[in-house]
């Protein structure tokens, strides 16, 4: 038998049942999609030390699903993110959110915000994140009836930032939307790249949705990013919702935006759609 080594020893094995500790209470707003003719629920991904846990959602009948991947917030993959999986296969779309903490640990079991930045999210190197979503991209070909020459990202804040950055590592992407996500800060090694620093050369269609009043994004960062964007050609865009907080579609929070929200998720669609991710 294989011995482990300790990282495979302590990669996260499930996810999380209901809501973040950090984000309780929940708002009464909260959206719940049912899983009535899918198949939802979580399944394992081979990567290359182990294991981690992803949430799959797709309906029950058919196959060769145009694939979306869902990339989390600080959060981790849980209720909220598992329902917008939901929410894609009720639409035809095999959905999948994969944790990408797994490694560093359980984010959903923290109650503090600091905390889970300072000893698991800081931790999480980009290069990590990139080979984990390829191997979920050949899982989702290999065994879930996913059609990945139909392949579109979309992510929320942490994974806004992220939706970006993929859709430059990965150019069978066929397009991304990208909420909230940071869009210029200091290289590190573990994050040396961001966002601003690819978007010349990005040849993947990415759709931004952000808030004109996000006090973690400047608008100045914003207009900087569409600058850096029209000097390339890959079509992408950025909306900026007039005085619209960080974290306007999150609807178990107090920063949800109803019409915004709507709006953001019926542009998206249409994003896919367009560039053939339909």
């Amino acid at each position: 038998m294989k011995e482990l080594t300790r990282r495979e020893f302590i990669i996260v094995s499930s996810l999380a049942a209901g809501f973040a500790l950090a984000v309780r209470p929940i708002s009464a707003q909260v959206i719940t999609t049912d899983s009535k003719g899918l198949i939802a629920g979580e399944v394992k991904i081979p990567v290359a030390d182990g294991q981690i846990p992803a949430y799959r959602a797709m309906p029950a009948t058919g196959e060769n699903f145009p694939t979306v991947l869902v990339i989390q917030e600080i959060f981790g993959v849980h209720e909220h993110i598992q329902d917008i999986c939901r929410r894609f296969a009720k639409l035809g779309y095999l959905a999948i959110a994969p944790e990408m903490f797994a490694r560093q640990g359980d984010v959903s079991q923290m109650s503090d915000i600091q905390e889970i930045i300072s000893k698991v999210v800081s931790k999480v190197p980009d290069s990590q994140v990139m080979s984990d979503l390829d191997a979920t991209v050949k899982w989702a070909a290999q065994s879930s009836k996913g059609n990945t020459k139909e392949l579109g990202i979309t992510g929320f804040c942490w994974g806004g930032r992220i939706t970006w950055l993929y859709s430059a590592h990965n150019q069978n992407v066929k397009a991304g939307v990208a909420w909230y996500g940071r869009l210029v800060s200091k290289p590190t090694p573990l994050t040396p790249k961001h966002p601003i620093d690819i978007a010349a050369d990005l040849k993947v269609p990415v759709l931004g949705l952000y808030g004109g009043s996000d006090d973690g994004i400047p608008n100045e960062t914003v207009e900087q990013m569409q600058k850096a964007l029209k000097a390339g050609n890959s079509g992408s865009q950025i909306v900026l919702y007039p005085d619209t907080p960080h974290a306007f579609f999150a609807d178990y929070r107090p920063s949800y935006r109803k019409q915004q929200a709507e709006d953001g998720w019926k542009k998206m669609l249409a994003w896919f759609q367009k560039h053939g991710v339909a």
